[in-house]
């Protein structure tokens, strides 16, 4: 992710927007109440006077584009500090809280692998267990044929037959478990390095950024703005709040995941070998989807191992966590400005 590929919300998008707003329509009707007022004392010549006055600068201030961008500044500073008030809008307090999501995600997430891998295994001595029956009833069958026991040559191949329907729908089963633990696995891994990557950025950005907020006082943030230029103070905090941005988006990824998974899981009765088409159709249903935030190209490639029959998967094998040496924190060209 980087910042040119970042669209900052506009103000009225924001929690602070909607504050403005409601500001904005308090003060038309406010105006509007007062109006028959106004027009009672316009017909003083000393009020008229200061009425026009007024009048004056409001004109001034809608002409000039730099005493423009200076109120809209101070609008803007006045409502956000009314917001923070009730409301978390403060990019570093967001991340914070973002970190405890993440872990609690992460907790969960790693507990559905453990259940999902316990499943497969399961699974898989089922089919396993269905394939020696197979053998053996193929066999009762070929010596009851050669022995002229129809009934019974009958009996066993039929048996045989059902047996070998049940494994194919089971094998269906266990490659779709495999896609889910594969994303599952993967989305740890990745979530796992995206949230020492934000606990970094917290721990770094919250000293530079009271460093910046301590040299760059409001008001030279009001002059760059009326001036034109880009604002490191702005800036910094634009950047924060893609970093934030960017972790919304993937922790609701991974909510989003997590829940159809527990459905599919749930959905599974390996006991009697059943299972509901709903949980298959939707999990086939992401893997039709858009390229995914947290696996990024990873996957296209996790869905052609796991429909790979030569790519065997090793339940038993080791996560491979380890972050890399040469692994940058994610989010550093965010502050290149």
């Amino acid at each position: 992710m980087e910042m040119k590929d970042f669209k900052p919300k506009s103000f009225w998008k924001r929690p602070e927007g909607v504050t403005g707003i409601v500001f904005l329509i308090a003060g038309i009707a406010g105006f509007v109440f007062l109006l028959p007022s106004l027009i009672t004392l316009a017909a003083n010549t000393l009020y008229l006077a200061g009425m026009l006055v007024a009048l004056g600068a409001i004109i001034y201030m809608v002409l000039d584009p730099k005493m423009r961008a200076l109120v809209g500044y101070a609008y803007k500073s006045v409502m956000r500090w009314v917001t923070g008030l009730f409301v978390q809008i403060d990019p570093i307090g967001i991340l914070q809280s973002y970190v405890d999501d993440l872990k609690a995600n992460l907790r969960k997430m790693n507990k559905q692998i453990g259940i999902l891998r316990g499943q497969m295994h399961k699974l898989r001595e089922t089919i396993n267990t269905n394939q020696k029956q197979i053998q053996t009833n193929l066999h009762l069958a070929s010596r009851a044929k050669a022995t002229d026991k129809r009934a019974q040559m009958v009996l066993k191949s039929r048996k045989a037959g059902r047996l070998k329907e049940s494994n194919v729908r089971l094998e269906d089963l266990y490659k779709k478990m495999e896609v889910l633990y594969r994303v599952l696995t993967r989305m740890h891994e990745n979530s796992e390095i995206m949230l020492e990557d934000v606990v970094d950025q917290v721990e770094v950005k919250k000293q530079e950024r009271a460093a910046i907020r301590a040299s760059h006082s409001a008001m030279k943030s009001a002059r760059n703005i009326i001036s034109g230029n880009n604002d490191k103070r702005v800036m910094f905090d634009m950047a924060l709040e893609a970093v934030a941005d960017d972790v919304s988006q993937k922790i609701g990824e991974m909510e989003r995941f997590m829940d159809m998974s527990s459905n599919f899981m749930d959905s599974i009765d390996l006991q009697n070998g059943v299972f509901e088409e709903e949980g298959m159709e939707m999990l086939e249903k992401w893997e039709k989807e858009g390229e995914s935030l947290i696996l990024g190209d990873e996957k296209d490639m996790l869905l052609l191992e796991a429909n790979n029959e030569e790519v065997v998967l090793d339940l038993e094998a080791e996560p491979q966590r380890a972050k890399e040496k040469s692994h940058t924190n994610q989010y550093d060209n965010l502050f290149d400005f």
